[in-house]
């Protein structure tokens, strides 16, 4: 059964009048303006969605529209950094405080000290050195220059701020923890000088060499040349295993962070 239509009231009649209620009748549910039956709220506003009308989410089920935001994307760099990061922190604070790691830290250094070749461990450990290291770097810059100037500039530039980096933050940690070497009474032997100088020289220009020699060629160089000059370093007794490996935390958070920022310029197809 249709309900009465609303009275319009006459044309001469301009003072509003309240809508006029039927017993027993909501108000919500009166007949729309065509008088079609179908019911609609009484303030004008449309009627509610239904169910199967909704939007769905990513994932198929009914939901908010946009979706959920998720957690923001990050680098793939960011992570390791940020493992990178914890253990230096770690590694140092039980340097700093002479915990359970320092100590056997020590044993095992008094231990291994002077086994081994000695021309051999020289010669690792020499591998560390400004002299070796950075003509290295240079080779790699002017190579990388030399193939593709333009693009090759920032990545350059990354190296260059990189290996900048590493006295200005191994100097003053070296200052500060002020630790005694293995063989010397002498202070400031962490984090170990030879073993960031290694890191970052051979590894930045792996990465200025990967779009022409392909990184999984040239990093395996980087992480062998370092890996010796740690192991040369501690069997000549100039640093304790722990001095390399805190250098090696520290620099790996430089080598994450300038890769990201070289891999955006590295991508292209090496002309020439």
């Amino acid at each position: 059964m249709r309900e009465t239509p609303r009275s319009q009231g006459t044309a001469g009649d301009s003072r509003p009048r309240p809508p006029q209620l039927r017993p027993g009748r909501a108000l919500a549910h009166t007949t729309g303006a065509s008088g079609s039956g179908t019911p609609h709220r009484s303030d004008g506003r449309p009627p509610q969605t239904p169910r199967g009308a909704r939007q769905t989410g990513q994932a198929g089920r009914f939901g908010t529209t946009p979706p959920v935001p998720r957690w923001p994307a990050f680098p793939r760099q960011v992570w390791p950094a940020v493992l990178c990061a914890v253990l230096f922190s770690l590694i140092t604070w039980q340097v700093a405080a002479g915990g359970p790691l320092r100590s056997l830290d020590e044993r095992v250094e008094l231990r291994i000290a002077g086994h081994g070749p000695r021309p051999l461990t020289e010669a690792l450990a020499d591998l560390g050195s400004v002299a070796v290291a950075l003509p290295v770097l240079a080779a790699a810059l002017a190579y990388a220059l030399w193939r593709d100037r333009r693009a090759a500039r920032r990545d350059a530039l990354v190296a260059v701020l990189t290996m900048a980096a590493v006295p200005a933050l191994v100097v003053p940690l070296k200052a500060l923890i002020d630790r005694q070497g293995p063989l010397t009474d002498a202070g400031g032997y962490y984090p170990s000088g030879h073993t960031a100088t290694a890191m970052v020289a051979y590894g930045t220009a792996a990465l200025l060499l990967a779009p022409y020699l392909r990184l999984r060629r040239s990093m395996p160089v980087a992480l062998v040349l370092t890996l010796a000059t740690g192991i040369g370093l501690v069997l000549r007794g100039y640093h304790w295993p722990l001095d390399v490996i805190g250098s090696w935390c520290l620099c790996g958070m430089l080598l994450l962070i300038s890769s990201s920022g070289m891999r955006r310029s590295s991508g292209r197809t090496p002309t020439g």
